[in-house]
């Protein structure tokens, strides 16, 4: 770590929409993406479809009779309708069937009937294929499968640091979701740096006292202590469930956390664990689900209550996005070039670490 300010990115690369369809074209479209968990999209079960929207673009999302994953721009060979309403929960589904035409596929995209019109080669219209792949009860997707680097790659910080939290058997408790007026990596700045924590989380910071110091030298791979008394992040720093199990001596007391770019966060307490999905949808705003995910065996407890931990964090996200949208507005004003960031915000360099070489890829 330096002691020196060290330059952000610079102004355009978070308000202007020309600088936002290149990168989203480069980095959104060129790295796998995900779009939530399997069971909170529909897909855990056979024969089913779901329509996602990936940064502008509809995404089919599928499960195969044998339960295999499959996806697919929503776009039908023919004419170029699209086969599905995006958004929509996903439905029961034996194949694909167009509503303009009737051309009709598989759940694998393979092209089945084409009435009135003989197709001499059906491969050769099966839909656009999109890469798809799951890690820890995730699904992630890539544009641009072709050049897909390995997911498991993506992944792997998060995979280490967070594995004995079993993220895989986790189920979601409660969920809640925001239109955050801000550029997604706004978001992900904020989130990978605890220089505000004092200044704009006070009842996060009485929680874990270290927060308020600057964030500076924070060890996230042992996890950082909460206040005397307290073990995780609730109003109250206790709850009535059960850490979670696997966890081992530090994780069973702190808190923990890591992102996988470009649009996972993830936030790890002993009984809890809070995934960010963050869905870009124009260079100044950002849709963000936050799912909290619990040990099944919990949440089928009829008497479960995920309320204690929404309490919280419902509190710090509003936190987290009114001074997002802040910095957008403030980014937005012709006075500013580009921020710095201080010394104790050395982590929020990743986003330019990780972004620029991505960005020059794609101009060679």
């Amino acid at each position: 770590m330096t002691d020196e300010l060290q330059a952000a990115l610079p102004r355009e690369m978070y308000v202007d929409a020309g600088q936002w369809a290149t990168e989203r074209e480069a980095v959104l479209y060129g790295e796998w993406y995900c779009v939530g968990r399997l069971d909170d999209l529909g897909l855990a079960v056979p024969k089913r479809v779901a329509a996602v929207d990936v940064a502008g673009e509809s995404v089919l999302m599928t499960s195969g009779a044998d339960g295999g994953l499959h996806a697919a721009y929503n776009v039908c060979r023919h004419r170029g309708s699209q086969l599905c309403p995006t958004g929509q929960p996903a439905q029961d589904a034996a194949s694909l069937r167009c509503p303009y035409h009737s051309w009709t596929y598989g759940l694998d995209g393979s092209l089945l009937r084409s009435p009135h019109a003989t197709v001499d080669d059906p491969g050769a219209f099966s839909l656009h294929p999109v890469g798809v792949e799951t890690w820890r009860g995730f699904v992630f997707v890539h544009l641009t499968p072709a050049e897909a680097r390995p997911l498991a790659g993506q992944v792997a910080h998060a995979d280490r640091t967070l594995h004995n939290y079993g993220i895989g058997d986790l189920v979601t408790g409660q969920e809640l979701r925001y239109e955050v007026a801000a550029n997604y990596k706004v978001l992900l700045e904020n989130y990978n740096e605890c220089y505000h924590c004092g200044p704009v989380h006070p009842e996060l910071s009485r929680l874990v006292p270290s927060f308020a110091g600057g964030g500076s030298e924070l060890d996230w791979d042992h996890g950082i202590p909460h206040r005397d008394g307290a073990w995780t992040f609730t109003m109250s720093g206790t709850t009535t469930r059960a850490p979670l199990p696997g966890l081992d001596e530090h994780e069973r007391t702190r808190h923990k956390g890591d992102l996988a770019y470009p649009n996972l966060m993830l936030s790890a307490s002993a009984d809890h664990v809070a995934a960010f999905v963050l869905h870009p949808r124009a260079v100044d705003r950002t849709e963000v689900v936050c799912s909290l995910l619990f040990d099944r065996g919990a949440v089928a407890d009829p008497a479960f209550d995920a309320g204690d931990a929404a309490e919280l964090w419902e509190l710090v996200n509003r936190q987290d996005w009114a001074i997002c949208e802040s910095v957008q507005r403030g980014m937005s004003s012709r006075a500013y070039t580009h921020g710095w960031f201080a010394p104790m915000e050395d982590d929020s360099l990743d986003i330019r670490r990780w972004l620029l070489p991505r960005l020059e890829e794609s101009d060679g």
